[in-house]
């Protein structure tokens, strides 16, 4: 791809728990869980373009909730998979915040699968969930298919897309 290359664009689909067990608390603070989840076809959408910089637009039903600084994990997603390219990045938020269906890491690994795509990384599925796993409970929605969660919701156990 050059920098005339078009926008890519990602859908961020949302999650639904069908079962959750909560478990002890862990070493690291998070509880131990184990959760069947599934993906539905309503979610949010990242659009990413060639730029210089990195920037975030947020828009969508959703938009005012949103964090726009280096808390934003879109933002922390693109550093993460490279931190010294560029992009626009466009959320279209459509998922309500902090209502327990993953839009923020479905945010996250949407974006994650965008930049690869835009700046040509080629990074590998295994690679990008490594990056997916700094990010927190990031896995879960780039896998993006019928699965079983452990750990504290990052670590995939059975089940793909």
């Amino acid at each position: 791809m050059t920098r005339e290359t078009r926008a890519v664009s990602v859908c961020a689909p949302a999650k639904i728990n069908l079962f959750l067990h909560v478990g002890d608390k862990r070493n690291d603070g998070y509880h131990a869980l184990e959760s069947l989840v599934v993906f539905t076809e309503a979610g949010d959408r990242i659009e990413t373009a060639p730029a210089d910089t990195l920037s975030l637009e947020i828009a969508g039903t959703y938009a005012g909730a949103v964090p726009a600084g280096g808390d934003n994990l879109v933002l922390k997603a693109a550093r993460a998979l490279d931190a010294n390219r560029g992009a626009r990045i466009r959320l279209e938020k459509n998922l309500p915040v902090a209502a327990g269906i993953g839009g923020g890491s479905a945010d996250a690994a949407a974006t994650l699968r965008a930049l690869n795509l835009l700046w040509q990384l080629n990074r590998s599925e295994s690679d990008l969930l490594a990056i997916a796993a700094m990010l927190g409970s990031v896995p879960a929605s780039f896998a993006a298919g019928n699965i079983i969660l452990g750990g504290a919701g990052s670590d995939l156990i059975e089940g793909r897309g």
